[in-house]
This record gives structure tokens, C-alpha cells and sequence, in this order.
């Protein structure tokens, strides 16, 4: 299976997907992965597919974990470009393991650019407790790893000056405002004409003019030069043409910058700190992956920035968390951003009423293609036969649950109809002579099938859909909507409890207020627990959409549409 192309979200286990993927085909790779540190805060969403993986890897210690994490990080190494580049996120726990187990043997102890300390806190209190015999543990590290030290893609990084350095050093300011710094003419060694007078000055004693007498003179011409008050030139730098500060290895403002940036994610990483990141190691239209999603910063800030992106979890609130995370992203204000890329989400399972119930030519090119087989690629049946084996086994596909025995008998026709060579060679081999593929059976074709086997050699084998892919129902979902208040001003705040129900379980609600059918959903809520919200409107109508996901990642939305006068009236639909 080839998953290198862009842009997708897909649950699973990142080791397979992985080793599905082209050799040196991603620009760039940052992974966060489980910290070896407690092990009842690193279990984030708690789901079945994360406590599966969460066992996994902590079974064997230390030892155990370093060997789980080598065996990704050799795929990462394989996938990566030669001009690409690997950060990796740990804390104090594992990271000495880390780097000396996994990156310096895979990546080789050359190829290291950098050990980044993050600082994730402002409060320097954050690590540590009243009598804790350590000092505050705010910081974490990132190792930042190209795959080759000569060719590796990286863009320099500033940020902007402290106020205090652009006080003392930008402290002047020509009459219209604009401030500037006065820097020094001279240069310790000569490059030329460099001792002459200029202005009635020479250079300080042992030094040299910096610039021929032509370039000074053309610097004053350009309003670049400032005399100090004993009349000695200096150039004119300013303040608004400076690039700002060289950005060293100590990352202490890749903070959050508002509380609507936070989604509820308790391991969450800033915007800004990916950012950083992806601007720093890749350019515009590179492949960037986090095999370890998590709340998806990775994957909004590599959409944000015009890079493509593959992001994989094995928790299904991760990919869908994520998923709506894109939707609000792309989706500012309800505004749309028609220039934004569109990209697939790949669940393990596919949900029942979308297949059952999607466009019938679609469906059978989708399931004879899973099943191994080869579409005819035209509407309508040719003589019963919707495509065939690589073997030219013929298929026939319905649509349908409680498949009858007329079925049965009327492909059993058509094999003959279609390729009476080779059916009899099927028959007379004890081979299987067609494929009927349905959502269910009747109990009378399952015993035509049976009697034709044993009675004439004759071998329909009955396959249903959910022997070639996993299905399942989507959560049952229904909501109750009351008055919660009334405000002087006339709003009035309306509560919205939603009910989710599904064998698998409910996972988590999300919320849109204000939806609209041609923008589609774009929540302001991403992930409530509690499936009860409470928002305030003026009079008017408007249409509410929650979805409920469950625990196998399949979702179901339902609208809510509302007129506000004097009462609550919930119209139909």
C-alpha cells in the first residue's frame, strides 16, 4: 500500500503505515511521541486503539520502550528526503535514550543540528511542588536531526527585538519617527581606499573606514548618515528594515497565543512552536508527517503554511478531533477559504448507511476493488456481471440486504450466459465458478447456494460486505433544547443537550452554531465530553449542527434548526 500522497488523516498503527510508504518521499518529520514518564497521564484520549498501543509499548521498561520507538524512527529515516530533516519531542525521562539508542545510531551523531530547549510554561512553578528537592522542571527538548548534514532544506528564523535592547540600541529617530541605530564607520583591517578624511574626520586611531569615499557620499545623499554631536558620521540602520533577532537554540516565546487556540487537548502543543518548525525546515508545497497526531498542531500549522501533510493516530477522537480542527481552520468566521486544500479521512471502519446507501456504480467499483477484483467501469451489469477476478472469476455486486434465491438462480444463468467455457471449467475443477457480494443473505439463497455445491458441482460463493471491510453503525443521535435564560438586552441563552448512543460508545461532541449547509460544518466547540452546551442568540432563525463520534471513529450529525420570538419554536428538519 502506497500512502505517501497528501493531504490525509488516517488511523492506525504508524509502524505499517509507515512501511507502506515511498523511500525518500517527506520533506519533513515531527514527532511528539508518548513521554516515558507517568503512565496513567500519558493514556490522553482512551480509546480502545490508544490503551492498545499505550500497553504496547510500555510492557518491557525502559528497553522496551527505546526498541518500540527505534523501529518507527528507521521507517522515518527511509521515508525522509536527502534534503529532509527530523525534530523529535521528549522530556527529561527518556531523551539521553533517545538520542544515543535511536537518533545518533539511525541518523548518525554528525547529522544532529540542534538540541532545542522548549520552555512549555511561563510560570516557573509550573514542575515543581512546595518542598520538591529538584529545581522547576519547565523545559522540554527537541532533537533536530537532518538525514544529511550537506544538503538538508533550513530557512534562518528571527524574532522580533525585547523592548529593552530596542530602547537602548534603536534610541534615535529621524523628525518623522522613524527610529534607527547609529552604527560604527570603521573596520578593524583596511579593504582598499579606506584612510582618507571624510567630513573633516579620519578613522579612530588603528582602525579603517568601513566604505570607499564614493559609498559614504552616496550613503549621505540617501539621508543615511547621522552626525553626532562632535560631528562624527555614523550609518543610519533602521529599526523597520531589521530582520530581528537571530534565533538561537533556547525556544522561550512558542507560546499559546489566546485561550481559543486550546481545544480541551492536555498534551496540546502551541501554534507557534510548530510553526517555527515548519517554516525553519521545509518551504512551501513540501510533505511534512506527525506519525503522532495527537491534537493535530502539526497538521494545522503545515496546512496553515501551504505545506502538504500526512498525519497518523492510532485514537480515532485524535483523527477527528483533528479533522474538525481543519474544518474551523479553513473555515474563519464561517468565512471559507476557497483556496484551501481539501483532504480524506481513513477510519478502520466504513460506516454502514454511506456505503449502503451511496450511488450504486460507485459502490461496486469501491467493494470489487477491496475485494481484489476488477470493475467493468460502466453503469449497468453486462449480462449479470459487475467485474470479475484476476483469474476472470465473474462478481456480481447488489446493493442489498436479505439477497433471495431468484438472485442466486439468475446469476447462476448469466455464468453461463457469459463465459460458458469458462464455468464449465470451474464446474468440472470444484472451483469456485462466481462471487455474489451483498450486505446479507436469505436463508433460501444460502441453501440454493448449498444444493447447487453439493448437488451439481456448481460453486456460488455468497460473500458479504462486511467480510471484505469492516463495518459498523454510526451513533444513534437525538437533542433536547430548553430556554436556559433570558439577558435585559434581549439575547436569550439556549442549552442543547445531545444524546449519543452506540454499542461502541460515545467518545466526544462537537458543536457548530451558526451552521450553514455550502460551508459545511465548522465548529466553535471541537470536543465537549458532556454533549451539553449552552449558547446565547437574538431573535431570528438559525440551525445548530452537533455531531457525536464514537469510539470507532464514525460520526452522525444532527441540525437543530430554531426560531426565536416570543417562544422556542424547533422546526422541522
Amino acid at each position: 500500500m502506497n500512502t505517501s500522497p497528501a493531504n490525509r488523516l488516517i488511523l492506525g498503527d504508524n509502524l505499517e503505515i509507515l512501511k507502506g510508504m515511498e523511500g525518500e518521499s517527506v520533506d519533513l518529520i515531527y514527532l511528539d511521541p508518548p513521554f516515558f514518564s507517568n503512565r496513567n497521564y500519558e493514556v490522553i484520549w482512551g480509546d480502545a486503539g490508544e490503551k492498545r498501543s499505550f500497553e504496547d509499548r510500555w510492557e518491557g521498561g525502559m528497553e522496551h520502550y527505546i526498541g518500540w520507538l527505534k523501529e518507527r524512527v528507521e521507517h522515518m529515516h527511509r521515508v525522509l528526503k536527502p534534503t529532509g530533516s527530523i525534530f523529535l519531542h521528549c522530556d527529561w525521562h527518556a531523551d539521553a535514550y533517545i538520542r544515543v539508542g535511536i537518533l545518533d545510531r539511525i541518523f548518525g551523531i554528525n547529522n544532529l543540528v540542534n538540541e532545542i530547549s522548549w520552555k512549555r510554561t511561563t510560570n516557573p512553578h509550573n514542575d515543581s511542588r512546595q518542598g520538591a528537592k529538584h529545581f522547576g522542571r519547565i523545559t522540554d527538548i527537541i532533537y533536530f536531526y537532518a538525514k544529511d548534514s550537506k544538503s538538508y532544506t533550513f530557512n534562518s528564523q528571527f524574532e522580533r527585538y525585547k523592548s529593552d535592547y530596542i530602547a537602548a540600541s534603536y534610541s534615535k529617530s529621524d523628525p518623522d519617527g522613524r527610529r534607527f541605530k547609529a552604527s560604527e564607520l570603521s573596520a578593524a583591517k583596511p579593504g582598499g581606499d579606506t584612510s582618507y578624511e571624510w567630513h573633516g574626520c579620519l578613522p579612530p586611531t588603528g582602525r579603517y573606514w568601513a566604505y570607499s569615499r564614493e559609498n559614504l557620499d552616496e550613503f549621505e545623499r540617501n539621508g543615511l548618515i547621522w552626525f553626532s554631536p562632535h560631528g562624527r558620521p555614523y550609518l543610519k540602520r533602521y529599526l523597520d528594515e531589521m530582520p530581528g533577532s537571530s534565533i538561537n537554540n533556547f525556544w522561550d516565546n512558542c507560546v499559546f497565543r489566546s485561550r481559543d487556540e486550546r481545544i480541551g487537548y492536555p498534551t496540546q502543543k502551541p501554534l507557534a512552536l510548530l510553526e517555527r518548525i515548519i517554516k525553519c525546515a521545509s518551504d512551501e508545497g513540501a510533505l511534512v508527517l506527525d506519525p503522532f497526531m495527537g491534537g493535530g498542531t502539526t497538521i494545522a500549522a503545515a496546512d496553515k503554511l501551504g505545506r502538504r501533510w500526512l498525519g497518523i493516530d492510532q485514537s480515532p477522537q485524535a483523527v477527528k478531533v483533528t479533522e474538525y480542527r481543519l474544518n474551523r481552520q479553513q473555515n474563519p468566521q464561517g468565512q471559507g477559504d476557497l483556496f484551501a486544500a481539501p483532504f480524506t479521512v481513513e477510519l478502520h471502519k466504513y460506516d454502514y448507511d454511506t456505503l449502503r446507501y451511496q450511488n450504486a456504480f460507485e459502490f461496486e467499483s469501491f467493494i470489487i476493488q477491496q475485494f481484489g477484483g476488477v470493475s467493468q467501469n460502466k453503469k449497468g451489469s453486462d449480462k449479470g456481471v459487475d467485474g470479475k477476478m484476476p483469474d476472470g472469476t465473474p462478481i456480481q455486486v447488489k446493493r442489498s440486504d436479505g439477497i433471495g434465491v431468484n438472485v442466486l438462480k439468475n446469476f447462476w444463468a448469466s455464468l453461463q450466459q457469459y463465459d460458458k467455457a469458462l464455468f464449465e471449467k470451474n464446474k468440472q475443477a470444484g472451483t469456485v465458478a462466481g462471487y455474489i457480494i451483498a450486505f446479507s443473505f436469505g436463508k433460501g439463497a444460502v441453501e440454493e447456494a448449498a444444493r447447487l455445491k453439493n448437488a451439481e458441482n456448481i460453486i456460488i460463493r455468497l460473500v458479504k460486505v462486511e467480510d471484505i471491510v469492516p463495518v459498523a453503525q454510526k451513533p444513534a443521535l437525538s437533542v433536547r433544547v430548553s430556554e436556559a435564560s433570558r439577558e435585559a438586552d434581549g439575547t436569550r441563552e439556549i442549552e442543547f443537550a445531545a444524546e449519543g448512543r452506540s454499542e461502541a460508545g460515545i467518545e466526544f461532541y462537537s458543536w457548530d452554531f451558526a451552521y450553514e449547509e455550502e460551508r459545511g460544518f465548522t465548529p466553535a466547540v471541537i470536543m465537549d465530553k458532556t454533549g451539553v452546551q449552552r449558547a446565547k442568540f437574538r431573535a431570528g432563525a438559525y440551525t445548530i449542527a452537533v455531531k457525536a463520534v464514537g469510539s470507532e471513529g464514525l460520526e452522525n450529525t444532527e441540525l437543530v434548526r430554531l426560531k426565536l420570538n416570543g417562544t422556542i419554536e424547533r422546526a422541522a428538519g
